[in-house]
């Protein structure tokens, strides 16, 4: 009798773990169907331009399905922006930890670019419409995207630092204002590549930054110290932000001057 009891109990008890599992998959499920049709609907026509009625018709859910999961259409900006950031930095780890040089980087970010390019203008839209909500109506939204601005920037300086390691040298200049040229040169060619799509191919970015670690390359040989090996390229912030002792040695004076005077020249 006592063991029937237990039975019956167990079997409750696994019904209603099993019935909460369901319906927190359903409620992420409902939240990510929400924020797919939010993002649809900004590249489309904004995010000033949308309503909460319009997000939840294109999802196929009632307001209270959207309430319940987000206390208003800028809530659901935060967590759109939370949910791209860090799905490309997980895209760009994935890509870093299958790739065992910079030249298998390179071919996995060929790749990567190549499904982008698919819907480079809906993508490209819908970051511009992020920031200009921010810029216009938010303000207190601005650190929220700087902030992802410079997670983005961080992983792109742990590719470079890869290649400069993989080529012996060190970085010709601080690895931060390297990414930030990467990063500035994606966003352009970008644009153009959705404005004049003749004009540029898929392998467009890839192909610059190749040239650049190229001319950045060259340009760490001519200012390496005479004497000695070149030294250990130094290292930078965790793109998920976590810190540690840093390894970095400091930069040779000639290297130094040098990239000084390359930005004192017209």
């Amino acid at each position: 009798m006592g063991y029937s009891l237990a039975s019956q109990w167990l079997v409750r008890e696994a019904i209603t773990i099993t019935q909460r599992l369901t319906r927190q998959q359903s409620r992420e499920l409902t939240r990510e169907q929400l924020l797919r049709s939010a993002a649809e609907l900004f590249a489309e026509q904004g995010v000033n331009g949308t309503s909460v009625e319009q997000i939840v018709e294109r999802a196929g859910y009632t307001r209270g399905a959207f309430y319940g999961n987000f206390k208003g259409k800028h809530e659901l900006v935060l967590a759109l922006l939370e949910q791209r950031t860090q799905r490309e930095l997980e895209e760009v780890r994935a890509m870093s930890r299958q790739s065992g040089s910079f030249d298998e980087m390179i071919e996995h970010l060929r790749s990567w670019h190549g499904e982008r390019d698919r819907n480079l203008a809906g993508w490209l839209a819908l970051r511009t419409e992020l920031w200009l909500y921010g810029l216009r109506d938010r303000p207190e939204l601005l650190p929220v995207l700087a902030d992802r601005e410079r997670r983005t920037r961080a992983a792109m300086a742990q590719g470079l630092e890869q290649g400069f390691a993989d080529r012996g040298v060190t970085t010709p200049a601080p690895v931060e204002l390297l990414a930030l040229i990467v990063h500035a040169l994606d966003d352009g060619l970008s644009i153009q590549r959705v404005l004049s799509p003749a004009d540029s191919s898929t392998d467009t970015v890839v192909d610059v930054v190749e040239l650049l670690m190229t001319a950045w390359t060259a340009l760490a040989h001519s200012t390496a110290p005479a004497d000695g090996p070149p030294a250990a390229a130094p290292t930078a912030t965790p793109a998920d932000g976590a810190t540690g002792p840093s390894t970095a040695r400091p930069a040779s004076p000639s290297r130094t001057r040098t990239f000084e005077n390359l930005e004192k020249k017209p």
